[in-house]
């Protein structure tokens, strides 16, 4: 037989209770930085659904932490079973599941950011890679590419710009914000340095 629900009519919601035996005790769960990104993105958010969990990413942690999207979809419900989430579900219309960080969810995100990562910054960057090879190829390929990283980031750092003369005087936690102004500072010093290479192409 399948396993018993309840549901628990909550202004105008359902909230959907599963019997487990045993609920997985969070210190045993393998937490992943998705699974950090739904606590976190919900304590900041609250009750939020997946979808909408989507679209917060997409305008924020996108920037500087992208990944697929899609896991956004099947983390809440692996974090509900853990007790780190809890879980509504809309009595009517689409019936969507909004999700909410418990007590247990909260201090799982809190000792996780009290455990600094112990690594820098990651960089993958296929211009630079190509840039590495440059020796195979023409100074005027060069240029190109450089030129092409220039406008790029020029692109990205309106971006920016767009977003910080948005929120100037917004009641949003500077520390949330922070990381807006390290995008800014690396994209202007991306912009220098292919500017750098486009004038000066290395020689062989």
């Amino acid at each position: 037989m399948g396993k018993k629900s309840v549901g628990v009519k909550v202004y105008g919601m359902i909230r959907t209770m599963r019997e487990r035996s045993p609920i997985i005790a969070a210190d045993s769960l393998r937490l992943g930085p998705v699974s950090y990104v739904v606590l976190g993105l919900i304590g900041l958010r609250g009750a939020s659904t997946p979808y909408e969990l989507k679209r917060a990413a997409s305008r924020s942690i996108n920037y500087f932490w992208p990944f697929p999207h899609s896991q956004l979809y099947g983390e809440p419900e692996r974090l509900t079973a853990a007790g780190l989430l809890s879980e509504e579900r809309e009595e009517t219309g689409r019936r969507r599941k909004l999700y909410s960080l418990t007590p247990l969810g909260k201090q799982a995100l809190q000792n996780w950011l009290a455990t600094p990562p112990g690594a820098i910054f990651e960089m993958r960057d296929m211009a630079v890679l190509q840039l590495f090879f440059g020796e195979f190829t023409s100074q005027e390929t060069i240029v190109r590419l450089a030129e092409d990283q220039v406008r790029l980031y020029r692109e990205r750092l309106a971006v920016y710009q767009t977003i910080a003369d948005r929120y100037p005087t917004a009641p949003m936690s500077r520390r949330r914000m922070a990381p807006l102004e390290l995008g800014i500072r690396m994209a202007q010093a991306c912009i220098d340095f292919w500017s750098d290479i486009a004038r000066h192409p290395p020689e062989i």
